[in-house]
């Protein structure tokens, strides 16, 4: 016969599993809410999380996370899981220059006193969204073991972005049932698409939590890695950066493939030398930008505002706001040069590029019940947006609204399509004058954008 436990010895037994768990969760899933940021004055005006959820095989990787609840109506708008481009760039950039609820205020004598002020056309009005530093090595996100952070690459990205989520709604079971949408810029087009794909295919095969997927939605997206950089020629020519006496040789010359170009093939290889002199000098973020230059102290560029982020993210007070575990990142970089795809750099022994194309996933998400809306600036010469439309034409979708302008107080703020195929819509928008950074050239209209393509959506 079993003896029944004493008193005391289930009390120690309690205890023991209490100072496990006290051990073992603020190092695979920990969170807590900031009510104060240095450099902004006073209570923030919004609900802000920031946590650690661990992912990968015995949650070996720790991915921090920033969770600002909507300030509209958290519990019924829509929830987003915002994936920054890069690879390897930090959430704290669309946080505090893109579509966050704060923005640094640039007016600043001294940059050693980093002020921030409220963003008029943050999406955290209406949405609730959790930007995310993934892949891990980026911001404030970390391996325990360095033998990890070796193993790297865009399939392990969209794995862990899918991991997170589900680990993240398990501990906030209040947003279960929000309406839930994949978002993302640039290089994470690439990724959201095979993201959206293992929900489906998760929730199919009934792993729990089910995600509430509506869609997603891409800004500026890099798609395929031919269609989109070959389409850099032809967005030169068509915004008068080369004329007809260099762009109908190449065209001849290289049949329309002005990248990859065999190394025999002299004719095209000529031809494509006086289109690279007219473009060399010309800003790609955005063509009516200026080329950064640091010799040039008279010139603000935009990418030089960035710094600010590595002053304030670097600041002890900062980092204690925001609760980084110390010892994990010694010193932050909005930006991890070591994986980034700048310049379609090749693989490293940190990070592989195995994701060519998401053509293939977009295929397959054409028979779901999904809605994916995809927005380009129209002065992007990095990922063009004709690239964007012959990617689209690929997927030989039913045109459900021809090309149209749409309007902010009766001005024209871009042109849009809308695409449908049974339960599959895909809207594509351009935003006039922008640039790569859709937000950082014009935030009113992307915003406004985003919010009535969310609506229209969320409550269908």
């Amino acid at each position: 016969m079993i003896e029944p436990k004493s008193n005391m010895q289930i009390s120690l037994i309690v205890l023991v599993f209490i100072l496990l768990l006290l051990y073992v969760l603020p190092y695979s899933h920990s969170k807590s809410i900031v009510t104060h940021l240095p450099g902004f004055s006073g209570d923030l005006p919004f609900t802000l999380e920031t946590g650690y959820v661990g992912v990968g095989k015995g949650d070996e990787a720790e991915l921090f996370y920033y969770f600002v609840e909507s300030q509209r109506n958290p519990h019924q708008d829509p929830l987003l899981l915002y994936l920054t481009g890069g690879p390897g760039t930090s959430a704290i950039l669309p946080f505090f220059y893109q579509i966050g609820p704060l923005q640094f205020e640039y007016t600043n004598a001294s940059r050693s006193d980093v002020k921030l002020e409220v963003n008029p056309y943050s999406w955290t009005k209406t949405a609730n969204i959790i930007f995310i530093d993934l892949p891990v090595g980026t911001g404030f996100s970390y391996v325990k073991r360095w033998e990890s952070s070796k193993k790297n690459s865009d399939s392990l990205v969209a794995r862990h972005a899918n991991e997170f989520m589900r680990k993240w709604l398990m501990d906030h079971p209040t947003f279960l049932n929000n309406p839930f949408y994949i978002a993302g810029i640039s290089y994470m087009g690439l990724i959201i698409p095979r993201v959206v794909s293992k929900i489906y295919g998760g929730n199919k095969r009934g792993v729990t939590p089910e995600l509430k997927l509506k869609g997603f939605l891409i800004i500026s997206p890099l798609t395929d890695k031919f269609i989109d950089f070959n389409s850099r020629t032809e967005f030169a020519y068509r915004f008068g950066l080369i004329e007809d006496e260099l762009y109908e040789p190449a065209k001849e010359h290289c049949g329309g493939k002005y990248i990859h170009v065999d190394p025999n093939n002299t004719l095209c290889l000529n031809s494509l030398v006086p289109i690279k002199e007219c473009v060399d000098r010309v800003n790609m973020n955005n063509i009516l930008d200026p080329v950064c230059n640091a010799q040039d102290p008279k010139l603000i560029c935009r990418e030089s505002i960035f710094s600010y982020a590595n002053i304030w993210a670097n600041n002890k007070s900062a980092r204690q706001a925001l609760n980084i575990r110390k010892g994990t990142v010694d010193k932050f970089q909005y930006m991890n040069a070591s994986i980034s795809a700048f310049h379609a750099r090749p693989d490293t022994i940190y990070y592989s590029h195995d994701i060519f194309s998401s053509l293939a996933y977009y295929k397959q998400l054409v028979t779901k019940n999904c809605h994916a809306f995809i927005i380009n600036g129209d002065h992007d010469m990095v990922f063009p947006y004709m690239g964007t439309k012959l990617w689209i034409d690929t997927l030989r979708l039913r045109v459900q609204s021809p090309w149209k302008p749409w309007f902010i107080r009766t001005q024209v703020a871009g042109y849009e399509k809308t695409y449908a195929e049974a339960n599959f819509t895909l809207k594509h928008a351009t935003i006039k004058g922008a640039g790569h950074s859709v937000a950082a050239y014009k935030p009113e209209e992307l915003m406004v954008i985003v919010e009535s393509w969310l609506t229209s959506h969320t409550n269908s």
